[in-house]
């Protein structure tokens, strides 16, 4: 009698399957939960709803701007109810209520050698568009210093930028985080260990979420620009494109650094509710660059360092292109210098979670975890 021919064993799946497997596992999870679905849903509606109510509220008129005119164009601006007039003698006396702020803006005249009056109008840092759309003539406009983005939408931009990486990166940092622990806590990652890698199932959790995570910032930004474009702010749509491409960029490489941080520190606990000093550090990480921009969005030196160290570049370095403060070649040494951080992070995350997945009981100390078996 013939002796049965044992059935072949199933391969083991090589790193990149194993890889994409946890990768797609993760992505599956999260788009099956309702509470992702939700929170995604209310933070586009939000984020929409505030660039349709932003554009409202500053287009409402309240007091007059005060513009400096010349004998030559009382008339242009008495004219216009949005614009109250204070006369001056001249062009130069109109320049320099201007340069003290004075006034929002100067309207004067032109002549020009067929002696056609022009109007033109003479600003500070930016083109006044509350005078330019209360004048019903299009002038030249003649700005005085460098170009600069008006405070509000200085502000606005950085607000913007600050906080979509921020909530962003705690959402699916905090996700990884969990679902390591749970993996501990329940001993469901002793069977995942039996099936992949340690490496495997950390780049998969890092790959998974940050695909979600990029997902979702696409989303807002095509939300943002479609609210633009209805609302009509196509000038700041215009003025955003290289830096929202720039953010993009950044986005990616510098979530891949929490996300690592977030891992490997999620790794040294076995329980939920020991979670809480080994994340704060990586929360308050996480939640820098978002203050960073916010308090020193004016500020030109902190926002200079920030955007060179890794943490806060993705959002620093995108603030500084908005506001023409940054040359062609900073944005490319800051993108190096955050991609190196981000694989010896990768790299130092790797070993510490590889060798703390399977320490069960109380905390693992990072020296212990670092030191070689």
């Amino acid at each position: 009698m013939n002796a049965r021919t044992p059935s072949p064993r199933p391969a083991v799946p090589g790193t990149l399957q194993s890889t994409l497997l946890v990768a797609e596992r993760e992505v599956v999870t999260q788009v099956r939960s309702k509470s992702f679905l939700i929170s995604a849903g209310v933070l586009l509606v939000g984020v929409l709803a505030a660039i349709v109510l932003g554009s409202l509220l500053s287009g409402r008129t309240t007091d007059p701007v005060r513009v400096a005119v010349v004998p030559e164009t009382v008339a242009l601006v008495d004219a216009a109810d949005d614009l109250e007039g204070v006369r001056v003698a001249d062009v130069a006396e109109a320049r320099a209520a201007v340069e003290a702020e004075e006034v929002e803006a100067a309207v004067v005249a032109d002549t020009s050698a067929d002696a056609v009056l022009d109007a033109r109008v003479i600003a500070l840092g930016s083109a006044p568009e509350r005078v330019l759309g209360a004048l019903t003539v299009t002038p030249e406009v003649e700005i005085l210093g460098d170009p600069d983005p008006e405070f509000g939408i200085r502000f606005l931009v950085s607000l913007a930028f600050g906080l979509v990486f921020m909530m962003t990166a705690t959402t699916f940092g905090s996700t990884i985080a969990q679902n390591t622990v749970q993996e501990k806590q329940s001993r469901i990652v002793e069977i995942l260990l039996s099936t992949v890698s340690a490496r495997a199932l950390l780049a998969g959790k890092i790959l998974g979420n940050s695909a979600l995570a990029v997902a979702e910032t696409a989303a807002l930004a095509a939300v943002s620009v479609v609210g633009m474009v209805v609302t009509g702010q196509d000038e700041l749509l215009g003025a955003l494109g290289a830096p929202m491409a720039w953010f993009a960029i950044f986005f990616v490489v510098g979530f891949v650094l929490l996300a690592a941080i977030f891992a490997s520190s999620a790794s040294l606990v076995s329980r939920i509710e020991d979670t809480g000093p080994v994340l704060t550090p990586v929360m308050m990480l996480t939640m820098a660059p978002y203050f960073v921009v916010v308090f020193f969005n004016d500020n030109d030196l902190v926002l200079r360092i920030a955007s060179f160290f890794p943490v806060s570049a993705p959002v620093a370095m995108p603030v500084r292109l908005f506001l023409g403060e940054a040359v062609w070649w900073e944005p490319l040494v800051a993108l190096v210098v955050l991609a190196g951080t981000t694989v010896a992070v990768i790299a130092l995350g790797a070993k510490i979670y590889e060798r703390s997945l399977l320490r069960l009981g109380g905390r693992v100390k990072l020296a212990e975890a670092l030191r070689e078996s």
